[in-house]
């Protein structure tokens, strides 16, 4: 099994080109079920959520062609329902957009119970809720769930009871081509969701309200073809913004929405780092130590979960007392353990990691990638301190951030894979 292998305590140089967002692509590609014609996706990242989703597409009967190493063209005219094979379905959350797709297009709907990273409990209630109102009965059972609606999805109102990216997604999905308007409320805000309307309204969808907390779709009876480019994935961005800060680096992220990155960008400057802001860029640096802070995640437009793991790797290097309180995955930290190897001093109560930093405690370590921001941070981590890190469990860093090594070493990382 591959790993990763590093030794720390240099400061990086240089820029970074931002990939597409992981997770707008993967809502888009498996939107592509809906559209019954061909559509392009560019900026695409070549990563494994990615590469499965287009399994996922071709073993249910699309045509998938790669043109270039971030674009490809999908032919969805021959996709058969209730086809998506259960062994790739469980290798990622996002496969339950497989849901609300074919629901959209075929009136019901037969998937294995998603998988992806494990932060415990995660529910797809809302999702069930959702389905439930535009006229679908759910039911759960042999690890599948099966949907099924009488003559096709019929718009009606959604309120969402916790505010879920998911599930916001998946009902506008549904949706998309229901007899009638769905307004869904309570919805979440993210830009991939935007991103995915965007998409959908190009390919002749009427969605308004997106990356507002109220959604309307009025229902059409078919989808044609687009050409289009996915946004910067604005986790990637930030994980490397963070990066240059814990290095005492200098580093350009470029090709980036500056403004999906204010939360960031407001803590990194709160902490003692220096952000400039460019049109489609930031330029990150630190001269001096880090100060502590509180930071509590929240969804979009707060700051991101996605970033908690890689957050805290800061706090561990600043001096003097920093707290984190998770306020979306409840079992998000179970990172913790990983970085109390490196010499963190880290207490986790419930919800609240109290964090007491101090950088001369902090060097290089055996260590595993518990999930895919948990593995980014032992990165982090282990470019920053002194010492030989290795990173075992890469594979669930390879599923989000697109030729990372390559990425890293351009800017003067001491890291590269290497094989057990």
């Amino acid at each position: 099994m591959d790993k990763i292998a590093i030794n720390g305590g240099k400061p990086l140089c240089g820029e970074i080109a931002i990939s597409g967002m992981k997770n707008a692509a993967v809502a888009i590609l498996l939107a592509n079920i809906m559209v019954e014609d061909e559509c392009i996706i560019e900026n695409l990242p070549d990563i494994s959520d990615v590469n499965r989703s287009l399994d996922i597409l071709s073993a249910m009967g699309a045509t998938v062609t790669r043109l270039t190493h971030n674009s490809v063209k999908i032919d969805s005219k021959n996709i058969i329902a209730c086809s998506a094979p259960d062994e790739l379905v469980k290798k990622m959350r996002a496969s339950y957009y497989v849901l609300g797709a074919e629901l959209a297009r075929f009136g019901r709907s037969s998937v294995a119970c998603p998988g992806g990273c494990d932060f415990g409990v995660r529910p797809i209630d809302q999702h069930i809720k959702g389905f439930e109102a535009l006229g679908a009965t759910v039911s759960v059972t042999d690890n599948h769930i099966v949907a099924v609606t009488a003559g096709g999805v019929v718009g009606d109102s959604v309120f969402m009871d916790v505010v879920s990216v998911g599930a916001t997604i998946n009902v506008m999905l549904a949706a998309v081509k229901a007899k009638g308007v769905t307004v869904i409320e309570n919805a979440a805000r993210e830009p991939h969701i935007v991103d995915t309307a965007n998409f959908l309204n190009a390919c002749g969808a009427k969605i308004s309200g997106a990356g507002t907390d109220v959604i309307k779709i009025t229902g059409v009876p078919t989808l044609h073809g687009v050409t289009y480019e996915l946004v910067p994935d604005m986790i990637e961005a930030g994980t490397y913004m963070v990066l240059a800060a814990s290095t005492y680096g200098k580093i350009k992220i470029s090709n980036i929405v500056p403004k999906h990155l204010e939360s960031i960008s407001a803590k990194l400057v709160e902490m003692g780092a220096q952000v400039i802001e460019d049109d489609d860029s930031v330029t990150v640096t630190r001269s001096g130590d880090l100060s502590p802070i509180t930071v509590k995640t929240h969804p979009y437009p707060g700051f991101p979960t996605d970033m908690n793991p890689q957050m805290c790797v800061l706090m561990c290097l600043a001096n003097g007392k920093s707290r984190m309180i998770e306020g979306v995955w409840d079992n998000r930290f179970r990172y913790v353990e990983e970085l109390k190897r490196m010499g963190a001093e880290i207490e986790v109560a419930d919800t609240v990691a109290t964090i007491n930093g101090d950088p001369q405690k902090m060097q290089g370590a055996n260590v595993r990638a518990i999930d895919l921001r948990a593995g980014a941070a032992m990165i982090i981590a282990g470019l920053s301190v002194k010492g030989h890190t290795e990173i075992e469990d890469i594979f669930h860093i390879q599923r989000g951030y697109e030729n990372i090594i390559g990425k890293l070493q351009a800017v003067g990382a001491d890291i590269e894979i290497i094989s057990d």
